[in-house]
């Protein structure tokens, strides 16, 4: 097989980018490599060749592939070696790069498309997270497949004040923010980051400077696809081939869309504006009516029964989209009534459940969300196998979404990429006020039941979250907040609205969907999503400004149930003495063969973890067993001076 590799080179950012096409994965419609460092991944884009019947929606897949090779690691269990489900922070990236890449798609296409991101090489310097966008963006945009890229994304932090573009792992250490930027030349579309309570106008120089940062990525992918341009035409003219069948049902399709659209550019607005609809139910209901008077309209139009229900299936949501959007941005008005600043009605509470060692529940119009505490002995952390290296998480953050949430029945089956990315999220608001080790040596973990969702039930997780922790007394430094912005717009953005607190008509095309989650005094956590080709900065300003806004508002709210964590733990948790010994003394509180400490833990029912530093931790439901192991421990290590008398049998 002939070798037609080409590679095309940039400096970007102190590094040299490099983008390599034409020797691997030929079969597949794009197949390129970007290297930047020794970190290397290959992305791979196939596009099925017929439209998959029965949906409603573009199916888009990204897969992140790591694979642990990329760092010179076998798997540590015993009995398997190989790679199994993919970790949490590989299935993040995809998501992140699948948030990045699909308002860019036509969302009406009903042909598989499937972005596979191979890491093939990681040198623990420069983030396979950034690298892999890239090298999705370089792909898509030589494949053919229809997509209005590219893309480029940068990581982002502060040391110091500073910015800094694509930071090593040991910069990130050092930084106060971790956030991701991804658009396109002119706008941004996905935005992610975590931070130590970074002011909002610090946020937006952030996000601004990064998107600067991105046009040298975007301008190399922009010279490959040119020097590949007549096979780019190629393929693109190839999946733009329909058979006259193919032609003629589009065209049938069209007439009858045409029916439907003049019916309901006359009739939807009495459904969604006559009078205010407070719930989701009767707005559902309202849409339900419209969907059964088109079906009865194109039934007297003599429309065949198959295509009524394609009529009903694929144009009134987009009618109904249409004018919402159109009744925020003409008429200044939301379909439940509110300002475009306000909140819905919110409540919090703790101390909800018996025995628990902590409990929050929080409330924002009907999304209701029910956060638990659990509190373990250190040794209970989460242990982690990764590209990274071996590691440990002694905060974890589960988020729940079963089907009565939102009225309906379906499978309960373990946690799916959304519960995932959910949980990730509320951890990642939470952390930066969490006490240290040394001050709270608890291994802590929150689970967030989601009993009612009409609007980011992740924000109302970072609520109801904060207050299960001070609840059950975790000395969490100030309370957390989060909230879902919204944006209305027309197609060329030169209308817009930026809206408080969204709720399920208001997310649809032309909107986003702007995570902000923060104390009193800065961010800890934003995440973007949108269905445009990207927003402005000016939109995004506008968002960080009106959404500090209803964080104080809703801190107020949860203040008022709970405004600093519990002075003692709930009776129910356990308890934990910690003290420092000397690193030489570890191996005489262990003994031989682990005898020594075995025997203290036996003696007290407790358990006993010790840090390399020193470090000892002993965990126990009774407080007095714990004080008789410490004083235990304290006399193997202590050290005994000339002229000191005790008392013993001989």
């Amino acid at each position: 097989m002939t070798n037609n590799e080409q590679a095309f080179s940039a400096e970007w950012l102190g590094r040299t980018l490099t983008i390599k096409t034409g020797k691997l994965a030929k079969q597949a419609d794009a197949a390129i490599t970007v290297q930047y460092g020794d970190t290397v991944v290959m992305a791979t884009v196939v596009e099925s060749k017929y439209e998959r019947d029965g949906i409603d929606y573009f199916p888009l897949m990204v897969d992140f592939e790591e694979r642990l090779y990329a760092a010179g690691i076998i798997k540590g269990s015993r009995w398997i070696k190989r790679e199994g489900r993919p970790t949490d922070d590989a299935i993040l990236a995809g998501r992140m790069i699948d948030r990045t890449v699909r308002p860019l798609f036509d969302d009406s296409s009903r042909k598989d498309v499937q972005v596979i991101l191979t890491i093939l090489s990681v040198d623990q310097e420069n983030d396979h997270d950034i690298v892999s966008l890239i090298a999705a963006s370089a792909a898509l945009s030589i494949s053919g497949v229809k997509w209005n890229g590219p893309i480029g994304g940068v990581r982002v932090g502060r040391i110091d004040n500073q910015f800094v573009f694509n930071p090593t792992y040991e910069q990130r250490e050092k930084s106060d923010l971790d956030l991701i930027v991804a658009g396109t030349s002119k706008k941004t579309i996905m935005i992610e980051a975590g931070a130590n309570e970074v002011k909002e106008e610090d946020m937006f120089k952030g996000i601004v400077a990064g998107q600067e940062e991105i046009q040298k990525a975007i301008e190399l992918i922009e010279k490959v696809k040119l020097s590949l341009l007549p096979k780019t035409q190629e393929l693109e003219e190839k999946n733009k081939l329909q058979s006259s069948d193919e032609i003629e049902a589009d065209e049938a399709k069209q007439k009858i869309a045409d029916q439907a659209n003049k019916w309901l550019n006359k009739n939807v607005n009495k459904y969604l504006f006559d009078k205010t609809y407070w719930t989701k139910k009767e707005r559902k209901a309202s849409v339900q009516a419209i969907k059964e008077n088109l079906d009865k309209y194109l039934f007297e139009q003599k429309v065949g029964r198959d295509k009524r229900e394609w009529a009903v299936k694929k144009i009134v949501e987009k009618a109904v989209e249409a004018k919402v959007t159109e009744g925020i941005l003409d008429e200044k008005k939301r379909v439940d009534g509110r300002k475009f600043d306000e909140i819905r009605e919110l409540t919090a509470e703790i101390g909800i459940l018996p025995r628990n060692h902590g409990a929050g529940l929080f409330s924002r119009g009907e999304t209701q969300i029910m956060s638990i505490v659990t509190l373990g002995a250190p040794g209970l952390e989460q242990l982690l196998e990764g590209l990274e290296g071996a590691g440990k998480k002694r905060f974890m953050h589960h988020y729940n979404f079963p089907p009565y949430s939102v009225g309906e029945t379906g499978f309960m089956r373990g946690p799916g990429r959304r519960e995932i990315g959910h949980g990730a999220l509320v951890e990642k608001a939470l952390t930066p006020v969490l006490p240290s080790k040394e001050e709270f040596p608890y291994t802590t973990r929150v689970v967030s039941e989601t009993l009612g969702s009409n609007g980011s039930s992740s924000m109302g997780s970072t609520c109801a979250s904060s207050l299960a922790l001070m609840d059950a007394g975790a000395p969490i430094k100030k309370a957390v907040a989060g909230i879902a912005m919204g944006l209305a717009s027309n197609d060329d953005m030169s209308k817009w609205e930026v809206l408080t607190d969204i709720q399920d008509l208001e997310d649809g095309k032309g909107g986003m969907d702007f995570k902000i989650a923060g104390t009193k005094d800065g961010l800890t956590a934003i995440q973007l999503d949108t269905k445009t080709d990207g927003i402005t900065k000016e939109i995004i300003e506008k968002t960080l400004t009106q959404g500090r806004v209803a964080l104080n508002q809703i801190l107020d709210t949860m203040n008022k149930a709970i405004d600093k964590p519990r002075p003692d733990l709930s009776k129910y948790a356990p308890r934990i003495i910690s003290f420092n010994i000397s690193p030489e003394k570890i191996r005489e509180v262990i003994g031989p063969g682990g005898k020594v400490i075995n025997a203290i833990i036996d003696a007290h029912d407790i358990s006993i973890d010790i840090e390399d530093d020193g470090l000892v931790m002993i965990c126990g439901m009774v407080k007095e067993n714990c004080e008789k192991a410490a004083e235990w421990i304290k006399n193997i290590v202590r050290e005994f001076e000339a002229g000191e008398i005790f008392t013993g049998k001989v």
